[in-house]
């Protein structure tokens, strides 16, 4: 008989996460202050995060210990299980072999628990009882709420206006589990203000959110801030994934040919690749890696690698990451965890390094691919993820077309329980693709600052 999924006991829980800055050959470009150019230090960070965070953050350590606190908290839903996409497969009549990572599993519903809960409790270690983030589509939001509840923590959220209508369901979860949220931008902060002063029906983006974020943190002495992706100690904490995954795989005896996963600001890619990485970095393994991200926000494939903002009010350090300009307003797609005008610093190094490939897909592509996936494997994606299971089938299909086996590994990072709108709308056909918007990417890079 197949076996369809590969399960590892809670003893199996990796003990340390990975820090790929430790491999490579290249160190990455500092992050530098705004108004000397010159690169941070842990004091210029202070007011944001926990001085733990701020150590992961420029560490070079090739592993950092999990604390058990933690690890007792992952226990309730790591491991993750690692499935064989058999029916999938047969659908696509390939003749490689598809792996998916379910993040799904987690309680909050995707990957973003495994860098909440450890974000939280440093934050409650140094005696914080106050936090404030942003979020997307809501799956950061929904997982800081759940850790800093478990915390016993307080949290303010404010979410891409866009996405808080899109997906009623996911602000319920973020106030199911305590925290307060508010559509972004808002009028609770001089940035949000700002822009809706200038456009009063302005759907907010990621950048616009970490701006109100930030400014609620760095105005209150007893609140520090909390991001879900871009910096260095959130992809670390995500290399949970890719460690679980090579245990797994060795179980499955079987050796990725290609790693797969979507991108937005980069933590789930990262997880799932990094760890895979090393051993090409180490070992000389052949692997590609594929990161997948929307036409409509395509800073990877696009985006210029310099240095700019992370957010659209200039509150953020200066970062070299490949950008679109920070004042770039993304257009309104489904998969709103995607729409960022850069991608984490780390991934971008990584990205110009030539050690990973990145594509683009319009989002209907997308939801083709979702639509299959959830009709062969039985569990309906997010909106983000059906970009890594799109990049994940055209793989196969080219496997199929070159008559060659070839095994394949993506992270499912979050399923689509709360995203049934944006199905409804690809079923009634209302659903678009947005062309590249390169207008718009022009005039926003008017913005960004020539260092």
């Amino acid at each position: 008989m197949t076996t369809t999924k590969f399960v590892l006991s809670e003893d199996e829980i990796p003990e340390a996460w990975y820090n790929i800055a430790a491999d490579l050959p290249q160190p990455p470009p500092p992050s530098l202050n705004p108004g000397t150019k010159q690169p941070i230090g842990p004091d210029d960070l202070s007011p944001l995060f926990p001085m733990a965070l701020i150590g992961q953050e420029v560490s070079t350590d090739q592993y950092i210990p999990i604390p058990e606190e933690v690890r007792e908290a992952y226990k309730l839903y790591r491991p993750s299980p690692l499935y064989r996409a058999h029916r999938l497969e047969k659908a696509l009549d390939t003749p490689a072999h598809i792996y998916y990572k379910n993040e799904s599993v987690s309680p909050a519903g995707s990957h973003k628990p495994n860098t909440a809960i450890p974000q939280a409790y440093y934050n409650k270690q140094e005696g914080i009882t106050k936090l404030s983030t942003e979020t997307g589509a809501g799956q950061w939001g929904s997982a800081l709420a759940m850790a800093c509840n478990f915390f016993d923590m307080e949290l303010k959220v404010y979410m891409v206006r866009v996405s808080y209508e899109q997906k009623p369901y996911r602000r319920s979860m973020i106030q199911i589990w305590g925290a307060d949220v508010v559509p972004s931008p808002s009028p609770d902060t001089e940035a949000g203000r700002k822009i809706l002063a200038e456009d009063p029906d302005s759907p907010g983006s990621l950048g616009i959110a970490i701006s109100e974020a930030v400014e609620h943190a760095a105005t209150r002495d007893d609140t520090k801030y909390s991001l879900g992706s871009v910096l260095n100690h959130v992809l670390l904490h995500q290399t949970i994934i890719g460690q679980e995954a090579l245990k797994q795989m060795e179980q499955a005896g079987e050796e990725p040919d290609v790693v797969v996963g979507c991108v937005g600001g980069g933590s789930n890619f990262s997880g799932i690749a990094f760890p895979f990485l090393r051993r090409r970095l180490a070992e000389g393994a052949k692997t590609r890696f594929v990161a997948v991200e929307p036409e409509a926000c395509p800073s990877l494939t696009r985006g210029e690698y310099r240095y700019d903002f992370g957010d659209t009010a200039e509150m953020t350090p200066l970062m070299k990451m490949n950008t679109l300009g920070h004042t770039f307003m993304p257009p309104g797609i489904h998969a709103g965890g995607l729409r960022y005008h850069a991608m984490a610093p780390l991934l971008c190094h990584v990205h110009e390094l030539g050690l990973i490939e990145a594509k683009a897909y319009h989002q209907v592509a997308c939801f083709d691919a979702a639509v299959q996936f959830a009709r062969t494997e039985g569990i309906i994606p997010a909106p983000e993820t059906s970009h890594a299971i799109r990049g994940a089938i055209d793989e196969a299909l080219a496997a199929k077309e070159a008559g060659e086996s070839r095994v394949i590994l993506f992270n499912l990072s979050g399923h689509g329980h709360f995203d049934m709108g944006s199905y409804d709308r690809y079923f009634a056909g209302e659903l678009k693709d947005y062309a590249y918007p390169e207008e718009a990417v022009k005039e926003a890079m008017k913005a960004v600052p020539d260092v």
